[in-house]
């Protein structure tokens, strides 16, 4: 796991656990409580990461879920590893909620694929992309906005750390066309993107509409992350909130639908060439 763990997310992701291998013994919480002699409110705080569950705890109730001993010492041993705060806290009181939650596992993550059709994903943005994205939504307060783009920068610090998180992008044509700033803040842009699509950890494509049809096509965004001891979530956002899609076969299809797009977007080079072929034309 990365050094920046952040207890919440953490939590939650035990919990998460916890309430697959519940689910796939066909046991309720009224039945677990029963089998382990902890209490069903217990329980329920444990699967909702609401408190930190302790490694007996956790032991307990994978053994009566008939977890193999790898996996008990796997989710036992990734309890104790919570900081005592938040790698986000400086920012708390401009990032939303739903939103903390996300950014807190993007920290946990080994590898984070991200599909955006229209926008430029906050990771991949230069500090004056991000100024000018963020002045022209309404959804971050005025006074809120330096603090804003300050906090999706320090996210962004992630790919170029010791323990960089290893990043998989495919945009649309659309995110890249998007008038954003001046023509010369968006070259800046481009480059960056050149810059960033050079390290080892960052893979970029770009979809275009010639690219043709795509197990994509209709929906919007979406995020899969993979974790070292912990099984792949799914996340999307909507305008107010966002969805957790932690069912290992609903997972499944958002992983199926990476690979699909990952095969019809072009590939690297060709995309480097795509990204060049915008700053000539800017």
């Amino acid at each position: 796991m990365s050094g920046r763990n952040d207890p919440s997310a953490l939590r939650w992701l035990i919990g998460v656990e916890l309430s697959a291998y519940r689910k796939q013994a066909g046991l309720t919480l009224s039945e677990l409580a029963t089998a382990t002699g902890i209490t069903k409110p217990k329980l329920g705080h444990m699967e909702s990461g609401r408190y930190q569950q302790h490694p007996d705890d956790i032991a307990t109730v994978l053994c009566a879920c008939g977890a193999d001993e790898r996996t008990v010492d796997r989710l036992a041993s990734l309890s104790g590893r919570g900081d005592s705060k938040s790698w986000w806290a400086p920012w708390a009181h401009v990032v939303p909620d739903w939103f903390r939650t996300f950014v807190g596992l993007e920290g946990l993550a080994e590898s984070e694929f991200m599909y955006e059709p229209t926008v430029l994903p906050g990771l991949l943005q230069t500090e004056e992309y991000a100024r000018a994205m963020t002045s022209a939504t309404a959804l971050v307060r005025q006074n809120h906005n330096e603090r804003f783009v300050s906090f999706r920068l320090a996210r962004a610090r992630r790919l170029l750390e010791p323990e960089s998180l290893r990043l998989h992008v495919v945009v649309g044509e659309a995110a890249l066309r998007l008038k954003v700033g001046s023509d010369e803040l968006r070259k800046v842009q481009y480059q960056h993107l050149l810059d960033l699509v050079t390290r080892p950890n960052i893979t970029f494509q770009v979809l275009q509409p010639e690219c043709g049809p795509h197990d994509a096509a209709g929906a919007g965004q979406f995020f899969v992350l993979h974790f070292a001891e912990a099984r792949p979530i799914a996340y999307t956002e909507l305008l107010d909130g966002a969805v957790y899609v932690q069912d290992p076969d609903d997972v499944r299809t958002y992983t199926l639908t990476a690979e699909n797009l990952q095969r019809v977007a072009l590939d690297p080079a060709e995309s480097v060439d795509f990204v060049k072929a915008l700053m000539s034309e800017t």
